[in-house]
């Protein structure tokens, strides 16, 4: 009876172990579960993943991600091991450029431990790859809509030999990817070089949402990571606009009124305060 129950635990353990990642890095809060959604069944989700409840009234108006020079994660760009294959993080600052499947994951890791350490937010412009550094940025162009977005890669995933890139549920929607599951796309890294290039958005069109303005650069950055904390999924977009002496804490740019005066509304529940719209 004792062999009998012994070999019983000794099956759970392996089963329970089989359907997790095993990674080396320290442990994210997800194996993304858009990859291993079936292809042969558009639109389904597995296992309880899915949209959630009440997702934003206009998902097209969350800004793109904005690169910007950051560190990186101390942890998150080890080898490591997932699935039984090994993965080395791309910290040369080389090119990278891939075609592929792109999937997204939803509810089911909304609100849990990235392998940045960040929590994950379904409606950020976030995504999880393989080797990409973290953090860093990549554009993903839909090669059937033609759409593209900016995401910040802050996860590792998707392990599936069909995929190249789980994308959140937000910048899904916004490529025309969420109901079939999973789509075509092109990965573009960008580049610490890329991101030097354009240091400046103030050359960048489009509407801003002033949030602030100072003489001192400093002060500036100082409101600039306040106001992080309290933004969220919207933090991406912030830039700091310098001109004639001044730096101003914005957000944007934003491709038309409507996503501004989405934005706009966010910002004041969230901070509030009533931003000054400005035109570049």
């Amino acid at each position: 009876m004792k062999i009998q129950l012994l070999f019983i635990a000794a099956v759970l353990t392996l089963a329970g172990c089989a359907g997790q990642p095993q990674r080396s890095t320290p442990p994210a809060a997800k194996a993304p579960a858009a990859s291993q959604q079936s292809s042969a069944k558009p639109g389904g989700y597995y296992l309880d993943d899915g949209p959630g409840a009440n997702p934003p009234p206009n998902l097209d108006a969350i800004p793109d991600a904005v690169p910007r020079a950051e560190a990186l994660n101390k942890y998150a760009n080890r080898t490591y091991t997932a699935l039984g294959q090994e993965y080395t993080p791309q910290v040369n600052g080389k090119p990278y450029k891939a075609t592929g499947l792109a999937s997204w994951y939803g509810r089911r890791f909304h609100g849990k431990k990235t392998a940045s350490g960040e929590l994950y937010d379904m409606y950020a412009m976030t995504a999880a790859h393989p080797t990409l550094p973290i953090p860093s940025y990549a554009r993903v162009t839909s090669l059937d809509s033609g759409k593209s977005v900016v995401v910040r890669i802050n996860d590792r995933g998707p392990f599936h030999s069909k995929r190249i890139i789980d994308l959140s549920y937000t910048a899904a929607a916004k490529l025309g990817i969420v109901q079939g599951g999973s789509g075509q796309v092109e990965v573009v890294g960008i580049t610490a070089h890329d991101v030097a290039q354009n240091r400046d958005p103030t050359d960048t069109p489009g509407t801003y949402l002033q949030l602030a303005s100072f003489s001192s650069r400093t002060n500036a950055e100082k409101e600039l990571a306040r106001a992080a904390t309290r933004l969220d999924r919207d933090s991406s977009a912030l830039v700091i606009l310098a001109q004639n002496d001044r730096y101003r804490v914005a957000l944007g740019p934003y491709a038309d009124s409507a996503s501004a005066d989405a934005a706009a509304q966010e910002v004041q529940k969230r901070l509030n305060l009533k931003p000054v719209r400005m035109q570049r």
